[in-house]
């Protein structure tokens, strides 16, 4: 039997070549893999979480994998639907989101299903994407424009409509059908996509969409949506980029000719004004037709595009991304969130951020006007007066009385934690610290120590493992051990289920 790193190597090598892969499903029939898996999984909160059957992580052991493996082999492996519950959209929100609780069986298989997935495809995926990516994530998005994008002249804001509930399932298998030859496999995930989920135990069909709350359903979109990275940076960019360097503004070399002739005059006065006249004036031409420069990125279902040319050829642009969309992906690009913002004079918005380009022709370093054109990232305000609402009542701080009777560490921790939660999402803007006494109204963070912290902030690397779960010898081990429930081989202590989850009385956490 061949290791796990072994498998995954073997199949990241194969991706990385681009060669098809032809016997996926045959890799499903290897311990090693669930045992990894377990080891992902058996920490997250949600693994405690009974699905429909009311099956969770607690007890789980080899046999319980064997049988799933045997299963398999035969082709009679069954995934059973989500059981569908509605959690707040977010603290203080009074809107629901569905969420789909899967039972165990169903999340060990998808997360082995998961690794394979993205082993194979994760070479082939465009550096544009960093959603649902290991090693990377919103800040490496958002430092990917501020780094590269200088001089945009345009945003195209582009979010697509119902995204996740809408992939078209024919298509989902056409994609994977493209470079995993292997019908068994394509009828695993067919199956999968068509499971669909119990609300007040009423089963619904899922005609669309990835499945909900399994873990293979980021890497499922991010293959769907490779297609548009495709199409973007393989058609889109090559022909709206050309031109090594714009023309020289003839305006800016007269008014330079100009100077010079009034220094050889001694004419002071003149020269003084002809230079304040030259600030103001671009020294290459910013309408010069033969140049042009498309950039994109994507996090997830939200896409930005920069591009620095005519507002016209912006518009083409966003008409032809919509259309490929629609009819290669079956999806819609929503008009509420798809916009065309001046980057000079407006700000376009991206994962929660403003993006526009920063314009000052008195700052001069080394002759030149050196932040003419560069990225700006900034907080909304609208971000600040969201998290101010929350922790104010008509204009003024209010209480909360879940922390009245805690001691005053626990409330200054409390307030701290929350404030440093939301500098270190938006520490990526220039302004971040100019707004902190507006942010919150309460807790302090120093400046060096969270820049210090910056290069974890937006890192994405799927679920972490602890300590020996690492290895899945070891995982074996405790899993063979008689009596073991979740956790106590790790924290010496028994966790029952969620009383709320399952009805019970509460136990010794």
């Amino acid at each position: 039997m061949q290791s796990v790193e072994t498998v995954l190597g073997v199949l990241r090598e194969r991706g990385r070549r681009g060669l098809p892969c032809s016997e996926l499903y045959r890799q499903l029939f290897n311990p090693q893999l669930y045992l990894l898996a377990y080891g992902r999984l058996y920490s997250n909160k949600g693994s405690m979480t009974p699905g429909v059957n009311g099956e969770t992580v607690d007890g789980m052991s080899l046999g319980k994998i064997e049988h799933v493996i045997d299963a398999l082999r035969h082709e009679r492996y069954r995934w059973s639907p989500a059981r569908r519950v509605y959690i707040p959209k977010g603290r203080g929100s009074t809107k629901l989101r569905p969420l789909g609780l899967p039972p165990w069986s169903d999340k060990l298989v998808g997360e082995v299903i998961r690794l394979l997935l993205e082993a194979y495809y994760e070479p082939t995926f465009s550096n544009s994407s960093h959603g649902f990516r290991p090693r990377r994530g919103c800040h490496t998005a958002l430092r990917d424009a501020a780094n590269t994008w200088t001089g945009t002249v345009w945003f195209v804001e582009g979010g697509i409509a119902q995204c996740f509930d809408r992939l078209d399932h024919s298509v989902m298998l056409r994609i994977l059908g493209e470079r995993i030859q292997d019908n068994r496999f394509l009828r695993l995930m067919g199956n999968l996509l068509k499971a669909g989920y119990m609300e007040d135990w009423v089963w619904n069909a899922t005609h669309s969409g990835s499945p909900q709350g399994g873990a293979v359903s980021p890497i499922l979109s991010n293959i769907y949506l490779h297609k548009m990275d495709e199409y973007v940076e393989n058609i889109l960019i090559p022909e709206y980029t050309r031109g090594r360097v714009r023309q020289p503004n003839r305006a800016f070399h007269r008014v330079w000719a100009a100077i010079r002739r009034a220094g050889k005059r001694d004419d002071r006065t003149e020269v003084r004004e002809l230079r304040k006249q030259l600030r103001s004036v671009p020294s290459m031409d910013t309408h010069d037709p033969g140049y042009r420069r498309l950039r994109y990125t994507r996090y997830a279902d939200d896409t930005l595009l920069g591009f620095a040319g005519p507002k016209a050829e912006a518009e083409e642009i966003k008409e032809r991304l919509a259309q490929f969309i629609r009819d290669e992906l079956r999806l819609e690009l929503s008009p509420e969130k798809t916009l065309i913002t001046h980057a000079r004079t407006q700000a376009a918005r991206f994962l929660g951020y403003e993006i526009t380009v920063h314009h000052n022709d008195r700052k001069i370093t080394g002759g030149r006007r050196s932040v003419n054109g560069v990225i700006r990232l900034r907080v909304p305000r609208s971000v600040v007066s969201a998290k101010q609402a929350q922790y104010m009542k008509r204009g003024k701080p209010a209480r909360r009385p879940e922390l009245l009777n805690q001691d005053d560490h626990v409330i200054l921790s409390t307030y701290g934690s929350e404030y440093r939660g939301i500098v270190q999402y938006y520490l990526l803007a220039g302004d971040v610290f100019s707004t902190r006494p507006a942010a919150t109204g309460h807790g302090d963070l120093d400046a060096d120590d969270a820049r210090q912290q910056a290069p974890l902030a937006g890192v994405e690397d799927g679920p972490q493992v602890r300590g020996h779960h690492r290895d899945p010898a070891r995982t074996a081990q405790v899993l063979r051990s008689p009596g073991r429930t979740h956790r106590q081989e790790a924290t010496g202590r028994t966790v029952r289920r969620d009383p709320a989850a399952t009805g019970q009385e509460d136990g010794d956490q």
